[in-house]
């Protein structure tokens, strides 16, 4: 969601899912995330951490995060259940990036609109979460000004993965 934040005050119009089957937040290991449904609002959420640890939530930026949401939105959604058209969608993990493309691949096929995935992998803190902003604003803003996204799009990913020393994914799909 820092993304999300950033790229709509540059005025992108932006959206933010997720893919998974639960909403999960850091827990207090690895091991024991926190896990909600769908349907649990970012407020529930923010006030169950907040009674559950609110000094390792604030240190940890989920608190700063899940506050920040609520006021984009009142729950997460998930990507599997929008039948939105998209121009290009951006993953920060490539288990993300795999279930958007096989979700996409398993739609009803109407008019052939392409879709544009691309996957930059960005590690999930607030730290990186940050830097990961920036990274695709940049990439979002090189996209935004070419004339002919879908014959650019390509010299574009490669210039800025050498830019930003990360891999990045890319494919098209036809919904």
């Amino acid at each position: 969601m820092e993304a999300h934040s950033f790229l709509s005050k540059k005025g992108f119009k932006v959206q933010s899912f997720g893919t998974g089957s639960q909403v999960k937040l850091p827990g207090p290991s690895p091991e024991r995330p926190n896990i909600y449904d769908f349907n649990t609002t970012y407020d529930e959420m923010y006030k169950d951490l907040l009674r559950k640890d609110s000094e390792l939530y604030t240190q940890n930026g989920i608190l700063h995060m899940l506050d920040r949401n609520r006021r984009i939105k009142p729950r997460p959604e998930r990507f599997q259940n929008t039948r939105e058209q998209f121009d290009v969608i951006v993953s920060c993990e490539e288990r993300v990036y795999d279930q958007i493309i096989e979700d996409l691949e398993s739609r009803e096929k109407g008019d052939s609109y392409p879709t544009h995935i691309i996957n930059i992998d960005i590690q999930d803190n607030h730290e990186e979460a940050t830097i990961g902003a920036f990274m695709i604003c940049d990439l979002v803003t090189m996209l935004h000004h070419s004339e002919d996204i879908d014959n650019d799009v390509d010299e574009i990913v490669q210039v800025f993965e050498s830019r930003v020393k990360r891999p990045i994914l890319h494919t098209i799909a036809f919904c």
